[in-house]
């Protein structure tokens, strides 16, 4: 069951907080510092030494839900990867033996073609999002979604969709292409024979487990 709460969450703070965010750092740091002082004003120190075993059974787990917790939420907005892939289209140019012009407007209109471009825009501020989809026509029963050019934010449980919505906000497992396979780069995905595409409007960048959007390429013929 997706966890939604969180990323109902996640867009809460990308709406509200990231925007004003070199306001926010430094103020919630000044409140750390005080909080810190102040307890160390108290004694707080001197009560959790006194009370070491107590400190260690509650402190302990706590410190490692944190850290496995921060290491999921946390670490993939600064982790980053790369991918590069050729091109289908690379097949439709000139093949080397050509010598007509025949033979090149034969090579262009029977080999593979960009049948949909859309340009990736992120969800918000926070969610960016850049780049090309293009929907490629490899023959009559194969087609690829290609990402040129592209960079979008990290984040844990990604998944590439194409989505009958132009806004990408509604995504179907039916028209689930798998994992996200980088952050930055281009790369292709093989859509699966039969898929039905007439109804496609948008290609998804998608939290899967906090029904999030990161990115949306609408889609227009080309």
């Amino acid at each position: 069951m997706p966890l939604s709460i969180f990323g109902q969450l996640e867009t809460l703070i990308a709406d509200h907080l990231y925007p004003h965010r070199y306001i926010i750092t430094p103020i919630a740091a000044l409140l750390l510092a005080g909080a810190v002082l102040l307890a160390l004003r108290l004694g707080l120190h001197r009560v959790l030494w006194q009370h070491r075993l107590a400190t260690a059974v509650v402190g302990t787990p706590l410190l490692i839900v944190s850290l496995v917790a921060g290491d999921y939420f946390v670490s993939p907005l600064w982790e980053r990867s790369e991918r590069q892939e050729a091109s289908p289209l690379a097949a439709a140019s000139m093949p080397s033996g050509a010598s007509s012009s025949a033979e090149m407007v034969s090579a262009a209109t029977t080999g593979p073609r960009a049948t949909h471009i859309g340009m990736f825009k992120g969800a918000d501020d926070f969610h960016f999002g850049r780049g090309d989809a293009l929907l490629i026509q490899i023959d009559a029963n194969a087609h690829v979604l290609r990402f040129e050019d592209f960079s979008v934010r990290n984040g844990p449980d990604l998944y590439v969709y194409l989505s009958l919505d132009e806004t990408g906000r509604r995504v179907d497992e039916t028209l689930n292409l798998g994992r996200l396979k980088a952050t930055d780069g281009a790369f292709n995905y093989e859509i699966p024979p039969g898929t039905d595409l007439k109804d496609v409007k948008s290609v998804v960048v998608w939290c899967k487990q906090f029904s999030t959007l990161f990115a949306v390429a609408p889609l227009m013929a080309n």
